[in-house]
């Protein structure tokens, strides 16, 4: 979403910054989901995350380097935790323009989830704002601005955050693998980040690929071992399909939750498709007589190999079978009691981009609306509605108003000509079907809707304004969010 002034200080923003950080115990959903109650004694980690300029040679060693957006000067800043830690961390804004932090799939009392205007004023430069997170669910997650997301997260504003469970199984080798796509010019500069015939069709491409910031990863294992490869896809825009060459793999988690594990080879085509945002965990057994194994994205025709795993050390002991992670303790809907709702995706119409406005007693037509951090052009929008762009300023009604605790369906219909990966913040969704019978039933934050195709989901409604978007960030920035009001 596009930088705009900032906003007065609410008094979420005001509870956010600090004034709870006293208190002995601090609110957190409940393992359902469905309220926030004081959270039993737990350690808790303090963290300062400072967005800022940092250098990368992403055109190789010989190239110039480019100076790309970090947090703490590090590309791709890695959090480790353990499931059960309540995480305190404090948001720092090193640059010249707003921002504001975002835990992409943490379940969170929704004051902490750094959206603009819905939860929080923008952090102008100089600024901070203080997230205070309990990490009761392990996986593999990642944090990120939401506002200009194009032009931050585009320039590499973007870490991770692995909340690590002790009731996993032993691995004897793990790799976290970061994905993304650099949009640069032959000096190490960036090229235009957007541009409309990206924004408007499938989205605008770089052509430097990386992985950890790196063109490839020459990674070792034991022969006979088994890898646990935390893949995330944080590209603006690009959509993969991830494969392995050479070694028995297995789908064992998706955004974080496990899953009954999956046999990548029984996939269709033999590959997981995963648009931006998703992040899936792969068991792999290497071969146990030495030969090496390779990990890439298959979708374009240039077959993109981004690891290289090479056998070293001793034969690992045979195992049977994979390796699956416990099984996600998550709010689980009512499927006989839920209520069932459906939402389209569109190209944007004359009546998606009228300017609508709340009623004047709502609390955020109150907003200071400075902050909306909007994109300037239409394109797209959920259900004939589209997000703010361009010279409107009214943060439109909820998509949808629900009722806290209660199970929703949410049926989403892709009526558009591309893909859209569809994000609900403060939630982790049951996948329950698609229209194209290509998706195993597990939980996820993100799912990615084809062409013509309907997906539902189901949920437990947490409390809050909770947005819900396209993940490929120029369609969200030019219309394709909305949200969902639960009380």
């Amino acid at each position: 979403m596009m930088k705009k002034s900032g906003a007065g200080l609410s008094r979420r923003a005001f509870l956010g910054a600090g004034a709870v950080l006293g208190a002995s115990a601090w609110l957190a959903p409940t393992r359902t989901g469905q309220a926030r109650v004081p959270a039993p004694f737990a350690p808790t980690r303090t963290v300062a995350l400072k967005a800022g300029e940092s250098e990368l040679k992403l055109l190789g060693p010989d190239r110039p380097a480019t100076r790309i957006l970090a947090y703490d000067g590090e590309p791709f800043r890695t959090l480790r935790l353990p499931r059960g830690t309540r995480l305190q961390a404090t948001f720092l804004n090193g640059m010249h323009e707003g921002s504001t932090l975002h835990f992409h799939g943490i379940r969170m009392p929704n004051e902490y989830d750094g959206v603009p205007t819905l939860t929080q004023p923008l952090v102008q430069p100089g600024g901070s704002f203080v997230h205070l997170l309990p990490l009761d669910d392990p996986g593999t997650f990642f944090f990120h601005p939401h506002c200009d997301e194009t032009g931050q997260a585009g320039r590499g504003l973007v870490g991770v955050l692995i909340v690590e469970d002790p009731r996993d199984p032993a691995f004897d080798a793990e790799y976290v693998l970061t994905l993304k796509d650099w949009r640069l010019a032959d000096d190490g500069g960036f090229l235009e980040l957007s541009e409309p015939d990206g924004a408007s069709k499938a989205g605008t491409f770089g052509a430097t690929r990386t992985v950890n910031g790196a063109a490839s990863l020459n990674l070792t294992a034991p022969a006979g071992g088994d890898v646990r490869l935390r893949i995330l896809n944080v590209d603006s825009t690009r959509i993969m399909d991830i494969g392995v060459e050479g070694g028995e793999a297995w789908l064992i988690a998706v955004d974080g939750h496990a899953l009954k594990p999956v046999r990548l080879d029984d996939l269709p085509d033999g590959v997981w498709r995963m648009g931006p945002a998703q992040r899936i965990d792969v068991h792999l057994r290497m071969p146990r007589d030495g030969s090496p194994v390779q990990v890439g994205d298959y979708r374009a025709a240039d077959i993109y190999h981004f690891a290289t795993i090479a056998a070293e050390g001793k034969v690992a002991r045979p195992r049977k079978g994979p390796l699956a992670l416990p099984k996600p303790e998550l709010p689980r809907p009512d499927m006989k009691k839920a209520e069932r709702l459906s939402f389209t995706l569109q190209q944007a119409t004359d009546a998606a981009v009228k300017d609508i406005a709340l009623p004047p007693d709502d609390p955020l037509a109150k907003a200071l609306l400075d902050s909306l951090c909007v994109g300037s052009t239409t394109y797209w929008g959920i259900d004939s509605e589209s997000w703010p762009t361009g010279s409107r300023r009214n943060v439109p009604p909820p998509l949808a108003r629900m009722t806290t605790g209660r199970s929703y369906a949410v049926e989403i219909k892709n009526e558009t000509r591309f893909p859209h990966p569809v994000h609900l913040h403060g939630h982790a969704f049951e996948v329950l079907s698609s229209s194209l019978d290509r998706l195993p039933r597990h939980f996820a934050d993100t799912v990615l809707v084809q062409p013509g195709e309907a997906v539902t989901v189901a949920f437990v409604a947490a409390p809050g304004d909770w947005v819900f978007h396209c993940h490929i960030l120029e369609h969200m920035e030019t219309g394709m969010m909305g949200y969902f009001r639960i009380v």
